[in-house]
């Protein structure tokens, strides 16, 4: 008997078992998981995975390379293929122009352009298969020198995928950039330290920042002093940025200072003040102000009001001299003429 029960144990176990594995759905795969990649293709000797293409030439060069697909689903998958600008947007981020001109920001013919997949602008992946694409990178003859961000853009299914291309035309490079409306905005915990950058060269930087500040009456809690900000700043671009400053004095007049470098000998210097004021003192202050304007003015008026008026001129020889003097002309300003 107690072998008996055993076996009728195991065996329900087996069918709940069965049951489970029966019932429970397949995974689904994510919505945002597109089921292909994109990536530099490398060779057969290579080990390593490039994060990016990396290409340099002169002007008038035609440079090549190879990007690889790799469709990890069990369906046949079309992949459009293109070249995009690549740009700041306002906050620093790397972003990529769009397909359409005029969707987003504004298109421009840069270096995105001068990527060529020839007749491979779409291209069907086989299930489980990883197929390679050549494209060329024909750099135009009047091309300035420097860095000219791109990438290689790959579509399919409303799903996108973006690889950076690094292009740097030969010929004389300048690290230049400057650093502008430095300005502390908020109170307390909440203030920020705000600045600007913009990259004068022909080069993508990385800044480097250190933040100096001072006040007029006590020793203010300074902002971290050197960092990195993450942020890779393209040629030409401009970038908005903040830094928090969780120890600003509440009650102060503060001076910010900012130096900014950045590998190539680059290096700017931009200063900013402003009073700290707690709001409610702020507000106190400001309808004293107003209240002491008002009890102002209306002492003015009322002494303006209680002021004689002066009396006539005398004239020499009397009223009998002066003759009568005549009625002031009377003017009616209507629209019925007489």
């Amino acid at each position: 008997m107690p072998v008996l029960h055993s076996l009728r144990r195991a065996a329900v176990v087996l069918l709940l078992a069965a049951a489970t594995l029966y019932a429970a759905p397949a995974r689904p795969a994510a919505a945002d998981e597109p089921g292909w990649t994109a990536e530099p293709a490398t060779g057969a000797a290579a080990t390593a995975v490039r994060p990016y293409f990396y290409l340099a030439g002169a002007p008038g060069t035609v440079l090549e390379d190879r990007l690889a697909l790799a469709n990890t689903t069990d369906r046949e998958r079309t992949i459009t293929l293109r070249g995009a600008d690549a740009y700041n947007t306002a906050d620093g981020a790397f972003a990529v122009r769009p397909a359409t001109p005029g969707a987003g920001a504004a298109a421009a013919a840069g270096a995105g352009s001068w990527i060529s997949f020839g007749t491979a602008t779409t291209v069907k992946v086989p299930p489980r298969t990883r197929a390679v694409v050549p494209f060329t990178l024909t750099v135009p003859p009047a091309s300035p020198p420097g860095d000219h961000p791109a990438a290689v853009i790959a579509t399919e299914g409303g799903h996108e995928v973006g690889v950076r291309v690094h292009l740097r035309v030969g010929g004389p490079t300048l690290a230049a950039l400057t650093v502008e409306d430095v300005a502390v905005r908020g109170r307390g915990a909440a203030a920020v330290i705000a600045y600007t950058l913009v990259n004068r060269g022909n080069v993508a930087l990385t800044p480097e920042l250190r933040i100096r500040a001072e006040a007029l009456v006590g020793e203010p809690a300074d902002p971290p002093r050197g960092r990195t900000p993450p942020v890779e700043l393209l040629p030409g671009q401009r970038v908005e940025l903040t830094e928090p400053w969780p120890g600003a004095p509440a009650f102060d007049r503060v001076r910010v200072t900012l130096t900014v470098t950045a590998p190539g000998g680059a290096r700017a210097v931009a200063t900013g003040t402003r009073w700290l004021v707690p709001w409610g003192l702020a507000g106190w202050t400001g309808g004293g102000l107003l209240g002491l304007g008002a009890t102002t003015a209306a002492a003015l008026y009322l002494v303006r009001g209680r002021r004689p008026e002066p009396g006539p001129a005398p004239v020499s020889g009397g009223p009998s001299a002066a003759g009568p003097t005549p009625p002031a002309p009377h003017h009616e300003l209507t629209g019925a003429a007489r």
